[in-house]
């Protein structure tokens, strides 16, 4: 086939002018992510180097394979919460590679607060624990951890997705077969010892590892008796008594040691399944993607450039393409996976959930994994669209994307906003991984258009009253606190905070991280076409 045409000149003002905007979001990112990493306090690390700990970004880069790539996950979590200070929500995340194993890795930073877990930290772990139940990773967990944040306990305990639910989800990681691998480098308090307790293997550093229900402090209020941490749940206790943890370490190096030498021992990986060739590089550079998206959502571009920079040799086998046009839909590979790609050229039409569905079925059927390059202002609204079954279409598409059984991959280049982030694969609707563009925005609509609807309804209570409508400063003072906080909120660091996705992606690296992520999901088993897709309304 014919690659992808493309009309970007990188020469032009106008992609140079695009270009720099997009620079300037990737240089905020990049500052971000190192302060993330780095930002800890000179007192707290001279502490971890007392205790003869290393920091939790050197435990990892020593449990890693050489080399290897590191698939992080909530980089920026909790940026801005909790009056600041609380990076990556506690825990570095992530998927790397142990001993040439694929492995999801939980790595608590005793240095962010003591390594005490917070409300995103939990969240954070959960998700963690997702993507390994999906995918069939082993969950390799370095805890250090002081266990819950005590002012914050009620955000923490009793829901059905607080802190128990990691403890429910080690219980059906282990039910699925999953390994499970846990070295105890630090505390391990409270609910956090039930982590290695549920474990498959547990090591444990002598010394500064200590895991019981309750600290010396709280055992002597409740009980009057006095005893330090190693006595009451070190490493001696739990391998010569409890029976807790099944490996002594010296040190941190040692216990790194030992965590890869018993993932090296796990069973082999299964052997993937998808349609995979050798990886055959864009013809167009994804460089060239910074000057691709404008700077303005309102401004549109040909969602066949993203495609054209993305995919193996530019190759793109659209499907339809005269049919539903806003909606762009075809078979392509990335890093030789093979994917069915839908992506936004603008508002959905019916005919375009029509067309979805469709596509959706058909890559169900041949087991072809599902990429969604969202940018999506939502669905087409108004009288005759109405009449014409917007919302019957509607239906079809979004109930074909929650029940797909296929590996389904979303990164938001633009807009996510309205049933347009349902029907694009939004965080609801289950796709294993969905990353954003620094110049991504999400919301329930538009900042103008929701402030206009609020405006709008109030005006009809007016009406409605016998008052006249709202002057321009009445309007003034209900459409200016929105705007605000839609630009706050809808923004890609805000989603990233709140782990609506799993990271903000410089646009050049989605190439690679997609293809990490196929890579990924390969390792779960296919449950062949069982998709019934339940009742299409006709």
């Amino acid at each position: 086939m014919d690659p992808l045409a493309t009309t970007v000149d990188p020469a032009s003002p106008e992609f140079r002018a695009r270009a720099s905007a997009m620079a300037e979001k990737v240089a905020k990112l990049r500052a971000d992510l190192t302060a993330a990493r780095d930002d800890r306090s000179p007192k707290a690390l001279a502490r971890h180097r007392e205790q003869g700990k290393l920091p939790a970004s050197e435990r990892l880069s020593r449990l890693l394979d050489p080399g290897t790539p590191w698939l992080e996950v909530g980089a920026l979590a909790a940026q801005g919460m909790y009056e600041g200070g609380v990076h990556k929500a506690g825990t570095f995340g992530g998927i790397g590679v142990i001993a040439g194993r694929e492995c999801v890795i939980s790595a608590n930073d005793a240095m962010v607060k003591g390594g005490t877990i917070y409300p995103m930290g939990v969240k954070k772990v959960l998700r963690l624990q997702a993507i390994a139940m999906e995918n069939h990773l082993p969950f390799v967990s370095l805890v250090d951890s002081g266990g819950a944040f005590l002012p914050l306990q009620s955000e923490v305990f009793p829901d059905a997705d607080d802190g128990g639910r990691i403890f429910y989800n080690q219980a059906h990681l282990s039910r699925m077969g999953i390994p499970q691998v846990t070295a105890v480098m630090g505390l391990c308090t409270a609910g956090a010892a039930y982590i290695p307790a549920m474990s498959d293997e547990v090591v444990h550093v002598r010394g500064t590892g200590a895991i019981f229900l309750a600290g010396p402090p709280l055992v002597k209020a409740a009980t009057g008796e006095e005893v330090s941490a190693e006595d009451l749940g070190g490493a001696d206790v739990h391998t010569r008594h409890s029976g807790v943890s099944d490996h002594v370490a010296d040190n941190d190096d040692e216990a790194i040691r030992k965590v890869r030498e018993i993932v090296g021992n796990l069973p082999p990986t299964r052997a993937g399944w998808m349609d995979h060739v050798a990886a055959r590089p864009p013809l167009y550079a994804p460089a060239e993607l910074d000057g691709v998206v404008p700077p303005e959502l309102t401004e549109p571009f040909d969602i066949r450039e993203v495609i054209a920079r993305v995919v193996d040799e530019s190759v793109f086998a659209e499907f339809k393409p005269d049919y539903g046009p806003t909606l762009v839909v075809g078979w392509a590979r990335i890093h030789g996976y093979k994917v069915g790609i839908l992506a936004n050229n603008g508002v959905l039409f019916a005919e375009c959930a029509q067309k979805a569905t469709q596509f959706i079925q058909l890559c169900e059927k041949r087991r072809v994994p599902l990429v969604f390059l969202q940018n999506v202002p939502g669905f087409m609204v108004g009288r005759a669209y109405e009449r014409g079954g917007i919302t019957k279409h509607g239906h079809q598409m979004v109930s074909a994307v929650a029940t797909a059984t296929v590996p389904k991959l979303t990164v938001v280049v633009g807009g996510s906003f309205g049933a347009g982030n349902y029907a694009m694969c939004g965080r609801a609707y289950g796709p294993r991984f969905l990353w954003m563009w620094p110049n991504a925005r999400i919301g329930v609509m538009g900042a103008t258009q929701a402030a206009g609807v609020l405006v709008s309804v109030a005006n009809g209570q007016r009406e409605r009253a016998g008052l006249p409508p709202l002057t321009a400063e009445e309007e003034a003072i209900i459409r200016e606190p929105v705007l605000e906080a839609q630009a706050r909120e809808g923004d890609a660091w805000y989603s990233t905070a709140n782990l609506w996705d799993d990271g903000i992606l410089e646009p050049v690296h989605t190439r690679d991280t997609l293809g990490l992520c196929l890579a990924v999901c390969d390792r779960a088993p296919d449950p062949g076409f069982v998709t019934t897709f339940g009742t299409f309304r006709m």
